[in-house]
This record gives C-alpha cells, sequence and structure tokens, in this order.
C-alpha cells in the first residue's frame, strides 16, 4: 500500500473502504475516519487494552495495530456484538454490574467474545487468561468474571423486561445500554468532525525560570497551526483552584515553572500538524534551577520559597486536641509507636482527560469529563472573564476519576481556545502526560503512638503526620483537615492529639483520592493496633471489637454519636471468617515450608460530605404534559452509580416503577447543582435531596385527585390513575396547564448535612454521618523471594441502607482492588513513570474472590437509611493485607508499597537480629 491506497475489509459484517495511510493507527481509523467510538484508546501503547478488536476472530490492541493489517480482513468492534439488540454477554454484564464507568468495557467484551467463541464453557482461569490484557479500575474485575462465566444462562436476544423492583433490589444500571454497546460518549467521543486540536507545551524541569521567544518563526514553519496561547492569551485570571481561599495554579505559567509537566503554552491547529508536532520545536529558554525534591528539602530552613507570596513551604496545618495526652500515656499499662511512609500513588483512570469546546452566540460550551460541573462552569468563568450564566459545563461519561477529575485539566485550555477563535477545539491528554500533569495521591510520612489501659481499652493516639502537595495547593488542605479527624480509626479513644502538615514541594500536584488521605492513615494506626493487641495478648480482632466506637460515644472531635454506628456489626460479621482463616494459616504454617500464610484485619471510617462546611445538593422532578416523569440531577456519575440510585429513590418515593422515570444528567444550564462527586456525598446528599423532592411532587400529585396517601400511582401514556381499594381515579395530564416546557408539576429541594465547624482543637461535628467497615485479607508471603499473594478478602460494611446490593458489592469489589495496588505494586515516582507498562495497577490475576457482608444500620437522615460507601470500600484494604503479611512473617513493613524487594529485605534484616517479632518499637 501507499499513502494513497484505499484500505478495504469487513468491519462488522460489512465491506468499508476508506484512504488512510497505512501506518495510521488502526484505532485511529476506526474512531476518526470510520466514527466508531465504541472502540476506546486510554494509552496508545497497548498496556490498558481498552482498544480492543476483534481481527479474525482475533482480540487484538487496535492502537499498535497499523491499519494495513487489517487489509481483506474481518474487524469486529464493539458495535458489531449485537443486532439491535443485547446477546448474551452484553446481558450478562448489565445483569451482574460488570461495567461501571464502562470505559473499559468495549475491550472487556471483544477480549471475552473471542475467547467464548472458541471456549462456550470456560474455567475462571480461562477467563482471567483471556481477560489478562485489559485492564480496569473500577470493578475489581470479580463482576466481569462472574459475567463471562454466567454468559450462557441469558437469552440469545434480550427480552424486554420494565424495571418495577425499587429501593434494596439488585436493578441494572440505568445508563448500562450504552455502556455495554459502545454508545455512551466520554470526553474524547463528542468533538465535531471540523474540531480543531489543541496541544500543551509542558515543563521538562521540576523547577526552572523560561522566556518565551517570538512565535512569528513557528507559526511560519508550521502553517498547520492556527494559534498559540501563553499567559498573555488569557481574558481573565490566570489561574484556578479547587478551594478559593488557597487558589494558585497558572493556567500557563509565567517566567517560572514549579513541576515537570506544567503547562506554558498552547498550539492549536489541524491533527495532523498537532499531533505530530515537536515540544523540542517550540521557542522556549530554560534555566532549570534546584528542585524541592521532597519534604525533607522543602522544610530546610534555608530552602527557596516556593511561592513568594507565601510565608513558607508549609501550605497548611490539621490539628485536634482531646483530653490529656500526656497524662494518658504515662498511665497506660502498654504502648507502641511507629513511623510508616506511603508513596505517590497515580489515579490511572483508563480514560486520560479529554473534551470539546466552542462557541454558541455569547455562550461558551465546554464538554469534558469531570467529577464537578458547577465548579468547573464557575473557574472557567473566572478564567474567561465571564458571568458564570455564560459557560455551560455539560460532563461527558467519566471514565473513571476516583477523585484526580475533581480538579480541571483540559478545561481552561478549551475555553479560552475556542473563546477567541470562535471555533470547536478538541483535547485529549495522551498517557504520559496525564500522568506528568494531573494530581496524585499525597505521599505521607506519619509518627504514631497508641495506649492501652489493662482491660485492653484504648487511652490515647498521638499523631503526626506530613503530607507532600506538590507544586500546588489543591486538594491539599482538604487532607491536611480530614486526617486529624479520621487518624484515631473507629475506636473509642478518650486522649487523642492529632497534627498534619501539607507541605509544598516542586512534585506534580497532589490532589482527592478516595479517600482523601485516610488510607494512609488507617495504614499506620492499624498497623499499631495489631502491635497493641500483641502487647495485651489479646486476638486482634476482639481487640479491635472491644474499642468500637457504638452509639453513645464521642468521637476524636467530641461529636456524640446517635445512630448509625455499625463498627462492632461489621466486625461480628468477619468473626468466623476470622477464625476459619487463622486456622487454615497455622494448618499451612505447621510444614515450615519457604511460603507462609498470613490473616490480617482493618478497620475503618469515613466522614460522608465535605469537613464542617456546607455541603448542599439541590435536585428537580417534574411531570409533564407528555406523560413523562423527568428527573433533573446533576450529580455526575463516574462509574458508581449514583444515576440509578438517585433513579430508585426517586421512583421509590413516586410510588412508580423506573421505567417511567426520564433523566436528565449533569448540565449547568438544565439541572440544579448536585455538588461535586466526591467525599462518599451523593448518595447520601443528593439522595436525600431527591427524596424530599419527589415527596414534595406525589403530594401535589396526590392533590390533583383529592387522593388518599395509600393511594397508588399509574402511569400509562398522558393517563394518570390513583388506585386505593376499589376507588380509582384517573387524570389526564394533557388537559393540565403546562409552562413552555411541558411540565404540568414539578418540586424541586435541596438538603445540606447538618455540621458544625471546628474550634481551635478540632472540636465540633465535621460531619452529620460516618461510614464504617473492617476488612480482612489472606495472603500468602514466598519468604525468599519476598512476593505476596493475595488470596481471598472478605469485607462487612455498614452502608446504612444498600438502595442497590449489587451496586455497593461493585463498589466494594473496586475499592479492595485499588487498596491491593496501595499496598503492593502502586508507586508513582516523578519523571519516571510514564505509562501503565512502568506503573502498575491489579490486573484481572491480582484481585482474588472477595466476600461482601452488607451491614445496614440505618442512618436516619439518609434516603431510606443509605450513606455513602465509595471511598470507604478501599481505607482499610492496605492496612489488613500489611497486617496479613506481618502475621506470615513476623516482621511489619513500614513503608508501602510493600514491593517484593521491600518484603524480602525486612524478612532477612529480621532474620538477621535473631528474631522474628515485629519491627515495631513500643
Amino acid at each position: 500500500m501507499t499513502a494513497s491506497d484505499d484500505l478495504t475489509f469487513t468491519l462488522n459484517g460489512r465491506a468499508v473502504r476508506v484512504s488512510v495511510p497505512p501506518m495510521r493507527r488502526l484505532s485511529q481509523v476506526l474512531r476518526e475516519d470510520l466514527d466508531l467510538k465504541g472502540t476506546k484508546v486510554g494509552c496508545d501503547a497497548g498496556d490498558c487494552g481498552a482498544c480492543t478488536v476483534l481481527i479474525d476472530g482475533h482480540a487484538v490492541c487496535a492502537c499498535l495495530t497499523p491499519a494495513a493489517q487489517a487489509q481483506g480482513r474481518d474487524v469486529r468492534t464493539v458495535e458489531g456484538l449485537a443486532n439491535g439488540t443485547l446477546n448474551r454477554l452484553q446481558q450478562a454484564f448489565l445483569h451482574y454490574g460488570a461495567a461501571q464507568c464502562g470505559i473499559c468495557t468495549p475491550g472487556m467484551l471483544l477480549a471475552a467474545t473471542a475467547l467464548l467463541e472458541r471456549d462456550p464453557a470456560p474455567s475462571e482461569a480461562a477467563v482471567q487468561d483471556a481477560l489478562g490484557g485489559v485492564l480496569c479500575r473500577c470493578t475489581g474485575y470479580r463482576k466481569i468474571i462472574e459475567a463471562v462465566l454466567n454468559a450462557h444462562r441469558f437469552p440469545a436476544e434480550a427480552q424486554g423486561k420494565a424495571a418495577t423492583a425499587l429501593v434494596g433490589a439488585r436493578v441494572p444500571r440505568v445508563d448500562g445500554g450504552g455502556k455495554v454497546t459502545g454508545s455512551e460518549a466520554f470526553g474524547d467521543d463528542l468533538a465535531p468532525a471540523d474540531a480543531l486540536w489543541l496541544k500543551l507545551i509542558r515543563a521538562p524541569h521540576a523547577s526552572a525560570r523560561f522566556t518565551i521567544a517570538p512565535l512569528a518563526p513557528l507559526l511560519a514553519r508550521y502553517p498547520g497551526i492556527v494559534r498559540v496561547l501563553t499567559a498573555a492569551d488569557v481574558p481573565g485570571a490566570n489561574e484556578h483552584g479547587v478551594i478559593p481561599a488557597f487558589r494558585d495554579q497558572p493556567v500557563f505559567a509565567v517566567e517560572q515553572v514549579r513541576f515537570a509537566g506544567e503547562a506554558i503554552a498552547a498550539i492549536i491547529g489541524d491533527e495532523t500538524t498537532v499531533a505530530g508536532f515537536d515540544a523540542a520545536d517550540f521557542p522556549v529558554r530554560w534555566e532549570p534551577l534546584p528542585p524541592l525534591a521532597d519534604m525533607d528539602a522543602a522544610t530546610q530552613a534555608a530552602a527557596p520559597l516556593l511561592h513568594r507570596d507565601r510565608p513558607g513551604n508549609i501550605l497548611t496545618g490539621g490539628f485536634v486536641r482531646r483530653g490529656d495526652i500526656e497524662a494518658a500515656f504515662a498511665n497506660a499499662a502498654a504502648t507502641v509507636e511507629g513511623r510508616f511512609e506511603t508513596s505517590f500513588v497515580e489515579h490511572a483512570y483508563i480514560e486520560p482527560e479529554a473534551g470539546f469546546a466552542h462557541r454558541n452566540g455569547d455562550t461558551l460550551e465546554l464538554f469534558v469529563s469531570t467529577q464537578t460541573p458547577h465548579m468547573d462552569r464557575d473557574e472557567t468563568a473566572r478564567i474567561l472573564a465571564l458571568p458564570p450564566e455564560k459557560v455551560r459545563l455539560v460532563p461527558t461519561a467519566c471514565g473513571g476519576g476516583f477523585g484526580g477529575k475533581l480538579d480541571m485539566a483540559v478545561q481552561p485550555y478549551l475555553a479560552i481556545a475556542a473563546w477567541l477563535l470562535d471555533r470547536p477545539v478538541r483535547c485529549a491528554y495522551t498517557r504520559p502526560e496525564s500522568m506528568a500533569s494531573t494530581t496524585k495521591r499525597h505521599p505521607g510520612r506519619m509518627h504514631v503512638r497508641l495506649a492501652a489501659n489493662n482491660e485492653g481499652l484504648l487511652q490515647a493516639i498521638d499523631f503526626a503526620g506530613d503530607f507532600d502537595t506538590g507544586a500546588y495547593s489543591s486538594w491539599g488542605p482538604t487532607v491536611a483537615t480530614r486526617v486529624p479527624i479520621h487518624c484515631s480509626g473507629p475506636y473509642a479513644v478518650g486522649s487523642v492529639l492529632a497534627q498534619t502538615r501539607a507541605i509544598l514541594t516542586n512534585n506534580a500536584p497532589s490532589g482527592a483520592f478516595r479517600g482523601f488521605g485516610t488510607p494512609q492513615a488507617a495504614f499506620a494506626t492499624e498497623s499499631l493496633m495489631d502491635a497493641l493487641a500483641d502487647r495485651l495478648g489479646i486476638d486482634r480482632l476482639e481487640f479491635r471489637l472491644k474499642n468500637a466506637l457504638r452509639a453513645g460515644d464521642r468521637t476524636a472531635t467530641g461529636q456524640l454519636l446517635t445512630a448509625s454506628v455499625g463498627m462492632a456489626d461489621c466486625l461480628v460479621a468477619l468473626q468466623a471468617p476470622w477464625q476459619a482463616a487463622r486456622a487454615a494459616a497455622q494448618a499451612h504454617n505447621a510444614g515450615n515450608g519457604i511460603t507462609r500464610r498470613g490473616v490480617g484485619v482493618a478497620c475503618m471510617w469515613y466522614g460522608c460530605g465535605n469537613t464542617a462546611l456546607p455541603n448542599p445538593s439541590t435536585m428537580r422532578v417534574a411531570v409533564t404534559a407528555d406523560g413523562r416523569v423527568v428527573l433533573y440531577q446533576g450529580a455526575v456519575d463516574i462509574g458508581q452509580g449514583s444515576s440509578t440510585v438517585l433513579a430508585q429513590i426517586c421512583a421509590e418515593t413516586l410510588g412508580l416503577p423506573l421505567d417511567v422515570l426520564t433523566l436528565v444528567g449533569a448540565d449547568t444550564s438544565l439541572t440544579p447543582d448536585a455538588g461535586k462527586t466526591s467525599a462518599s456525598r451523593q448518595t447520601f446528599v443528593s439522595g436525600r435531596a431527591i427524596f424530599a423532592a419527589a415527596t414534595d411532587l406525589r403530594r401535589q400529585i396526590l392533590r390533583l385527585a383529592n387522593a388518599g396517601e395509600r393511594a397508588r400511582l399509574e402511569l400509562t401514556g398522558t393517563t394518570l390513575s390513583f388506585v386505593d381499594g376499589a376507588d380509582v381515579r384517573q387524570v389526564d395530564l394533557a388537559r393540565l396547564p403546562a409552562d413552555t416546557n411541558g411540565v404540568v408539576l414539578a418540586a424541586e429541594a435541596t438538603f445540606d448535612p447538618p455540621t458544625s465547624p471546628l474550634d481551635a482543637d478540632g472540636q465540633g461535628v465535621p460531619y452529620a454521618t460516618y461510614a464504617f467497615g473492617a476488612q480482612m485479607a489472606e495472603v500468602l508471603v514466598d519468604c525468599e523471594l519476598g512476593t505476596v499473594q493475595v488470596l481471598k478478602v472478605a469485607a462487612a460494611h455498614d452502608v446504612g441502607r444498600a438502595v442497590n446490593p449489587a451496586l455497593v458489592e461493585g463498589q466494594i469489589e473496586g475499592g479492595i482492588a485499588q487498596g491491593i495496588g496501595m499496598a503492593l505494586m502502586e508507586e508513582y515516582i516523578p519523571g519516571r513513570n510514564t505509562n501503565l507498562h512502568d506503573y502498575l495497577i491489579p490486573t484481572v490475576g491480582d484481585v482474588p474472590p472477595i466476600e461482601t457482608f452488607l451491614i445496614e444500620d440505618p442512618e436516619p437522615l439518609g434516603p431510606y437509611g443509605a450513606k455513602g460507601v465509595g471511598e470507604p470500600a478501599m481505607i482499610a484494604t492496605p492496612a489488613a493485607i500489611l497486617n496479613a503479611i506481618r502475621d506470615a512473617t513476623g516482621v511489619t513493613i513500614t513503608r508501602v508499597p510493600a514491593t517484593p524487594d521491600r518484603v524480602r529485605a525486612a524478612i532477612a534484616a529480621a532474620r538477621a537480629r535473631g528474631a522474628k517479632a515485629s519491627d515495631v518499637q513500643g
């Protein structure tokens, strides 16, 4: 083939002809030339498998396949799996909840299809082998495996069934159809064909001054470049941030960069020019400076200031004090202490940041992958110097977030370019670009002391932690505030002293990541809980049960817990698995082989929502003259299932089946502000708001026919029927007066959880409710190689009420998978990790069987008693795994991840000391 030859092949059963360069990636041909956006691109390096398609029945990565290799062959994409209806495998994915965010789902489906076509009844090992090349960051893989194993149980074509079961039912996702057919549109799927492409020029240095030379020669060399943007082109404020009081990150750096990957300019032009542009051709002169590479360097007395307008490199701190800490330690029967360290962790969502923007008259419209539409809208308006109502932000489907898409990424650049050029502009980060420039989990260094009395009751905790917040504030203040509240764990402790600092360095900004620092603190505290239990001679699970918070107890901030405190019930649920696992480990270890089995347990708690701050969500529901019930909900579903859960709550409250609802998803011009999708708040906060709105609307509906509260509602066409025993009344909605949108009845409600600010000692009511949980991990450690295999995890979580148990289980399994990564393999090293090949996240073979216990201790403020589980799901996992390693080997790993070299070194050091005792000092 030559550059101008036609490529012909069979695509999803029909012949196609397209003229493309022979070495163009097949993924680009499918997505850009043939407009089949179901094939997703997560890495362009063959690492994630999201682009998996079938060629002659074999699974291949389309991003690594030259177009020429498709010549004359049969190519199938996700769009070709079903013929107008869902096939068996797609039905199974929906039924089992195997698709969460959906970005990896097309690749999973194609890889599974290749397997099932050659082996209709595969073993679990065969499924794991077939799916091993496709990464998922959301599900934890277990439900995907279950779906593939059971696909044969479903009919050849989907049978239409209305979803009538509501709260408490395993209802398939209301947005699941688009995930399994590939039709759901993510950030890089919506740009019009005539959109310009945008590429950012980024700093190669962690700290440097720079000057940009005149741009005219560059534009002359590259006629395909339409515009170059720098800080001088920003119409309004050249800064953004998630917390206004700490707003400090420039859109484009001015004269100085503070981390490698920071943007200094953007080029906009046609696809070929922009995609092929070499950043080395950009006319910039660099003057590298010595970077503040870590917290030690940043806190030296002579350290240069990272930000000249701040008095030092300590961004902020957190503080909680309750009781007399020194007296408690002085009078304790047993004390333990230790120092612990955690690393940077990359979010590694499979969808890199992407979107497009265009002008619509005097309004800028922005379509991006985000967790926080209204906050992004307001920041974008500030950058453009526009009123907020002149910016419309529409979230696309979000291919994983976990907190990483709470900060702005492509938003300001797309907005400025589209506004100034009055043309649509698109941008999608490459995987190296995403990893270099976006936020990470805060590395932590923690020194912790615990004390208990002779009865085994905790008396005190003394916690001091420093967290590397990187070059800019991002969510550093939130981490610094949340950790002191949670570091004592879900235990009744008389005296607490907790102090934290968020420290600025020349690393990429650290932001929100599933737990806001709580997993780091739990790793430290829970390790010492084991050490203290051993010191007292008490079973480790029973020690936790003895000290578990219960209704009537006060927390470290002095808050009185009155309801929904299911911590003890979670531990009770694990008692039988704990005893069985301990017995199995003892039996294995009796052989004194190279491998040792261990069992670890850890507990967690987590405040749902913002910390001691307003946290409102507003929801709206309406009835239209044409017989629709419309739920206007602005809560972004990033895979956790909030769209389904909120719809279930709404339908249950109205007394109507789920399938009568029409959902209008997040759109700042159409939906009220539901707040950000973070802090495990959407089910609790937005769920309570939709409960209130739907309650109001039901009352209005009943008044139409003067029907009683117990009347059953039925909606057929435009006829609304009220059935109360033998009494049946009807109202024709089409005959009611309607507004300009066709709405005849509507209700809107806001819920803001009751909290109070913390005083100078950190005392107050930071959260209206807390999630609780306990997890148990069984591991096998090779004492010669230092490798750790997680054999099983049992997880018990108090969720208040499981509105949709399948979705709750999916969140727990996904959280556990991320916890395994944090515990054993994930360590982001700035400047070194650039892809998903050298930064390892768990694959389908790394996640063991998971046994889930759903504890339902109702939260009175929650909708039908529900509260959050998204972040709580992973907090206990790393700690449980590290405690299991200690149980197996007798050594305590004080730095995560517990990579084989670190585990092997710790075992060797213990052997050199001639003991198997823990290395935590009492």
